[in-house]
C-alpha cells in the first residue's frame, strides 16, 4: 500500500484544498492529513485564527472521499508525524517550494499545481471587505 501525507491548517475549506486533496489521493492507496492543532494555527496565523477550531476541521475532512485519515498535531512543522508515519509520498501545494517543505529531507516529495483564485487568506480579505 503506498501512503500518501499531506499537511496544514485547513482553517476554511475551500475548492482550492479539496482539489489539492484529491491530486494527493491520485498518487497512492491511503491519504493521510495532518493538521495543526488550535495553539499551532494560533502560532503561525495569528490570534484571530482559527476560525473553525481542530475537531470542527478535523471532521470536514474525514468527510471527503479521498481523505483516509486526519491527525492532529501539536508541532510547528508535522517533522516528527512524518518520521513515524514514514510515509511513501509527501505533498504540497504550489505556493511552496520543495526545499522549505519541512520533510522533504525524509521523503519523496511533490509539490502539486497550485488553483489560482483560491487561498484561505484571499477569502478571509474577501469576506472582510463585504462586511458581513
Amino acid at each position: 500500500m503506498k501512503v500518501v501525507f499531506t499537511n496544514g491548517c485547513f482553517d476554511v475549506l475551500h475548492r482550492g484544498h479539496i482539489e489539492y486533496l484529491k491530486e494527493s489521493k491520485k498518487l497512492g492507496d491511503y491519504l493521510i492529513v495532518g493538521i495543526n492543532s488550535d495553539a499551532s494555527v494560533k502560532k503561525l496565523k495569528g490570534e484571530d485564527r482559527p476560525l473553525y477550531n481542530q475537531w470542527d476541521r478535523k471532521f470536514f475532512l474525514e468527510e471527503l472521499r479521498c481523505v483516509d485519515e486526519v491527525i492532529i498535531f501539536d508541532e510547528d512543522t508535522p517533522v516528527e508525524l512524518i518520521k513515524k508515519i514514514k510515509p511513501d509520498i509527501l505533498t504540497k501545494g504550489g505556493d511552496n517550494k520543495i526545499e522549505n517543505v519541512p520533510g522533504h529531507n525524509l521523503v519523496k516529495t511533490i509539490i502539486l499545481p497550485f488553483i489560482d483564485g483560491y487561498g484561505t487568506s484571499k477569502l478571509l480579505r474577501k469576506l472582510e471587505d463585504k462586511d458581513l
